[in-house]
């Protein structure tokens, strides 16, 4: 579908938005100045189209989702970081581990409803060892070999580094060896050190999350990346986080889609409000329009709720995740959208929102097209 570009740019006044918008028509790469100030700019509309507009050169009119599930193995954390609800000490009324049978049961309801992914990420234990980590990515693909394993984030392996004396690419390499396919891109926060004094001081730093990265595209895992926003940081953190990623993925190219998490406050230590769906819309724009080198941009339904990710779907987002199924971080903080959601609700989410619904793979290998 042709986006009638000219025609709406025609109505907008401010010369400077113009300009940057004729600098991404001709395929040339904004600068952080130009992304802070397409975020300060009131031309909604102008924006979101100018997003559009590159999305559906890279994507056309498909909007993906993947029929996956979420398991979060416990929610005992030693880190405490005050920007979570999830974590909590092991001494908690609301403290859990599951075993290693009740993970093989998730896994194996999701493999008889014809699922494809497993998204395993949760709280990090003091008292969890190294081969623990492993020989749940280990036994999941010895039970379900077809099933793709996308787990720890880049926090739990440099924790796995720690704990064990090993360096990332021998953590890495012996989880791959064991059956892990791909890593989410949880833990990023913001890389700024500032921020992260305040919500996480003692979690990887940003130098370590993308280390982590780094070696994993070395080693052909694929990863993907997000930026939690909307609490204590500033447009300019925003906007140098994500040139961080785009200098990683200039030079390795393994990241496969940025996630742009909305924060949640309620049943945090540091609170806070909600940020409001204009930001949200904004940031999925400009995040579509800057990270130029990124295929896809995902419209997380779990933390921006169902109704303005169909409009992220028409302001640059490509991806609105998967069923999940039993999602508890983001739900521990507020969030008021389902736990999960089968596919002939995502297939409507989509048409909703005038897109083709294409569920995919991990790598975003297109499985069935729902014309």
């Amino acid at each position: 579908m042709e986006l009638q570009v000219e025609t709406v740019f025609q109505t907008v006044r401010d010369k400077e938005f113009l300009r940057i918008a004729d600098k991404v028509l001709n395929e040339k790469r904004i600068n952080q100045e130009e992304a802070l100030y397409l975020y300060r700019s009131n031309e909604l509309t102008a924006l979101g189209l100018l997003a559009e507009y590159i999305n559906r050169k890279k994507n056309g009119m498909y909007a993906y989702f993947i029929v996956n599930r979420q398991i979060n193995p416990t929610n005992v954390c030693m880190y405490q970081c005050d920007f979570c609800a999830f974590g909590v000490k092991k001494s908690d009324p609301k403290a859990y581990e599951m075993s290693m049978e009740e993970i093989l049961k998730k896994v194996e309801e999701l493999y008889l409803m014809g699922g494809r992914e497993v998204h395993i990420v949760g709280g990090i234990p003091s008292y969890w060892d190294y081969d623990k980590y492993v020989s749940i990515v280990r036994e999941i693909k010895k039970r379900f070999p077809e099933i793709i394993i996308k787990a720890w984030t880049a926090v739990e392996i440099h924790h796995m580094a720690k704990i064990s004396g090993k360096s990332y690419e021998e953590v890495l390499s012996e989880l791959k060896e064991a059956g892990l396919d791909a890593l989410p891109g949880g833990g990023a926060e913001i890389f700024s050190e500032r921020v992260r004094k305040i919500i996480a001081p003692y979690k990887a730093n940003a130098e370590e999350y993308l280390e982590v990265h780094r070696v994993a595209h070395k080693l052909g895992i694929p990863s993907n990346a997000t930026m939690l926003y909307g609490h204590v940081e500033t447009l300019e953190e925003r906007v140098e986080h994500m040139e961080m990623l785009r200098r990683l993925q200039d030079e390795t190219g393994g990241f496969q889609v940025f996630i742009p998490l909305a924060y949640w406050p309620e049943g945090t230590r540091l609170g806070g409000t909600r940020t409001s769906s204009v930001d949200d819309l904004k940031t999925i724009a400009i995040s579509r329009i800057y990270l130029d080198n990124f295929d896809h941009i995902k419209a997380y339904w779990v933390t921006l709720g169902e109704k303005v990710a169909q409009v992220a779907l028409n302001f640059g987002a490509d991806d609105l995740d998967g069923t999940i199924q039993e999602e508890k971080i983001v739900h521990a903080a507020g969030t008021k959208s389902a736990y999960g959601h089968s596919v002939d609700k995502l297939v409507n989410l989509i048409k909703k929102a005038g897109k083709t619904p294409a569920e995919r793979d991990t790598f975003y290998r297109v499985v069935r097209v729902y014309d």
